[in-house]
């Protein structure tokens, strides 16, 4: 397996003006958003719906949960599939902390996948030239020939 070197994320944290649609997309309907995500991902379109109830169902059992589990997990499952630089403490701190922010972050580098060009190099395989193989001519009509054991051939006149 070889390693490739990590990236950095396409846009920053706080790019809203880079694309605008995105954000007034998310700003207006973050959970739309967050759910378009998911499946342009290849997860399940419900799975952000987990961030809007698992609090209030874990709270009601007296666990609190303050990071956002589909948000968290997508975050470190996308910078692990495209090799993007960062740590699971950002992370963490940036699905605590605005986690609108990072679904339009999110959003924004699949798009950008999607529309940039993936460059694959192939290698042109090895071609031998090979030489027919040497026909001998056969002599009319046919001969028959003893062979000893010193290797040496005898044709009978």
């Amino acid at each position: 397996m070889s390693t490739q070197p990590l990236v950095e994320w396409n846009s920053e944290f706080c790019d809203c003006f880079e694309d605008a649609s995105t954000c007034c997309y998310g700003f207006w309907c973050c959970p739309c958003l967050a759910c378009t995500v998911s499946g342009q991902f290849g997860e399940n379109r419900c799975l952000p719906l987990c961030d809007m109830c698992s609090p209030a169902v874990l709270s009601a059992c007296g666990i609190p949960l303050f990071v956002p589990p589909a948000a968290l997990s997508l975050r470190a499952a996308m910078r692990n599939r495209y090799g993007i630089k960062g740590s699971i403490c950002k992370d963490i701190a940036i699905s605590c902390f605005c986690s609108w922010c990072s679904w339009c972050q999110m959003h924004r580098e699949i798009k950008h996948r999607k529309k940039a060009p993936i460059v694959v190099t192939v290698q042109q395989p090895t071609v031998l030239q090979m030489q027919p193989a040497p026909v001998m001519m056969a002599a009319y009509p046919p001969q028959a020939a003893f062979v000893n054991y010193s290797g040496t051939v005898t044709i009978p006149q």
